[in-house]
């Protein structure tokens, strides 16, 4: 079953929220607009599809979190030679990550031999 975006989150989106930015898959990100009635204002993602928070990428995980003050879309974070393309997690899915042997796969076979520990 698919998880959706309550009727409760988009009436606080449209009253409260300010929108500061979009990602590549879709989802887009807010914060309370105006003064904060505490001590910082609340920021939260409305998600494309599924919420599924590891669609959610480094850079805006670290806006939502509190560890960056700006928005990607303000201030980028610099990408780094080592860095991969951000993916969802693909666990359940066709994409998701099988080892050889796996029967799932399509390859056939059996598994490779277990042998157990001996001390």
């Amino acid at each position: 079953m698919e998880a959706m975006t309550t009727i409760g989150t988009l009436l606080f989106t449209w009253w409260k929220g300010e929108p500061v930015g979009e990602d590549r898959f879709g989802n887009r990100y807010y914060r309370e607009k105006g003064r904060p009635t505490r001590a910082w204002r609340r920021r939260w993602v409305i998600y494309e599809g599924e919420a599924e928070a590891s669609k959610v990428p480094p850079e805006w995980h670290a806006w939502l979190h509190r560890m960056t003050d700006a928005p990607p879309t303000e201030k980028p974070l610099a990408e780094q030679p080592w860095q991969k393309p951000h993916l969802p997690n693909l666990t359940g899915t066709a994409h998701a990550y099988r080892p050889p042997g796996d029967t799932a796969k399509g390859e056939g076979g059996m598994p490779p031999p277990y042998e157990p520990w001996r001390p």
